[in-house]
């Protein structure tokens, strides 16, 4: 049988890394075709001389010579640039694309990979978020599909295996809560971006992490499902779970709930979509109920935690916000972790943005390219003249 040629697009993050470890465990199950990384050039010439891929993109073009230099004893392609990223999606040789860039940056390559008619295993959340409409519309033109790497995507993807879709009723997706889970409001307008990393249970990214003390994380989560399993907003329901054991439960019609649980481990979602349809085997430590007597579950609290409840109001507006708000998010993400504004100060950002936007119903590719460079500046423009002083 021959093997699944994978190219993975941020490669260097966390997720990437991740990636490279299971295909390390399957080297007769996988290829690796392609390579990517915004800045790591270090990480990908060591990932390139490791799993030997065809071809390898630094998206920073000042580190061409670095990456290419440090390759030139070997038979890889070296190229540079954002739009190269987006570009070698389409190669013929590529069976699927792992897009695990962060960021609206990856939105473009999905697009690209959905005309090639690649099958992806999606963990760049913003690229649906932003463009959900467009990317059902090109996946089933194009008869690709979509493979969830977010573990609460991934459970409910797990869950409705074999079930119609008509039979939902609703879904949960659980979240747990953060570092700041605990915490008063009053306590918040002061907290670090050190304290924001430190998620309890998970160990991902700057930028995940902090989405994942605000709850936007949650929040653009809301807007995937919504688009990935054809859910209207009222079908869709978040619930904090501080042991992060449930990934998410889907309930049907007549009542019966399916949950999909399992050790919090990113790579147990991962191997999953690398294989799906299939399952292949792993050496991770199992899950044991008896390890988890208690299982406790509770309601978002969307005053203090702003973000979840704008990413519902961006959801029932549709068009153009949730790409806005996607945007803005990321500038004020930015600008709390270089400690520009404060934790409390990233939802007034964005939702100025959402509510400035001149919104379009219907947008199309350009459309949403635009959008997203308009709300970037207006919430650059706020933390400027503001000094982070936003109400």
């Amino acid at each position: 049988m021959s093997k699944k040629r994978i190219a993975i697009l941020g490669s260097t993050g966390s997720i990437g890394i991740q990636s490279l470890d299971i295909l390390r465990s399957h080297p007769d199950q996988f290829a690796i075709e392609a390579l990517t990384a915004g800045n790591n050039t270090k990480e990908l010439i060591r990932q390139a001389r490791e799993f030997l891929p065809n071809m390898v993109v630094i998206a920073n073009e000042a580190h061409y010579k670095d990456v290419s230099n440090a390759l030139s004893d070997l038979d890889i392609k070296v190229f540079s640039g954002q739009e190269s990223v987006a570009q070698i999606v389409g190669y013929g040789e590529i069976d699927m694309v792992l897009n695990a860039i962060v960021g609206f940056a990856g939105f473009e390559p999905t697009i690209n990979a959905l005309k090639a008619g690649k099958a992806i295993a999606l963990a760049n959340k913003e690229s649906i978020v932003a463009g959900g409409e467009l990317v059902n519309r090109l996946a089933g033109e194009n008869h690709s599909f979509i493979i969830p790497v977010d573990s609460e995507h991934s459970a409910i993807y797990q869950c409705l295996a074999g079930e119609s879709s008509d039979a939902v009723e609703k879904i949960f997706l659980t979240a747990s809560g953060g570092p700041f889970r605990e915490k008063d409001i009053s306590a918040l307008a002061n907290v670090s971006p050190e304290e924001a990393l430190k998620h309890p249970n998970w160990d991902m990214g700057d930028k995940i992490s902090i989405d994942s003390a605000s709850m936007m994380n949650k929040g653009l989560e809301v807007i995937e499902a919504k688009w990935l399993f054809g859910l209207k907003p009222e079908q869709i329901e978040v619930v904090i779970h501080p042991q992060s054991v449930i990934h998410s439960m889907v309930q049907f019609h007549d009542g019966s709930v399916k949950a999909q649980l399992g050790l919090p481990d990113m790579r147990l979602p991962i191997l999953y979509a690398l294989s799906f349809p299939g399952r292949l085997p792993s050496d991770y430590k199992r899950f044991s109920i008896t390890d988890y007597p208690t299982l406790s579950f509770e309601s978002p609290d969307t005053k203090k935690f702003r973000n979840l409840a704008l990413a519902f109001e961006a959801m029932k507006a549709g068009g153009n916000i949730p790409c806005a708000m996607n945007a803005a998010n990321e500038i004020a993400v930015r600008a709390f972790l270089e400690k520009k504004i404060g934790f409390l100060q990233m939802p007034d950002i964005i939702e100025r943005c959402m509510i400035n936007i001149t919104r379009i119903a219907q947008p199309g590719f350009d459309d949403y390219v635009e959008t997203d460079s308009e709300a970037r500046a207006m919430a650059l423009n706020y933390i400027r003249n503001n000094n982070g002083n936003i109400h």
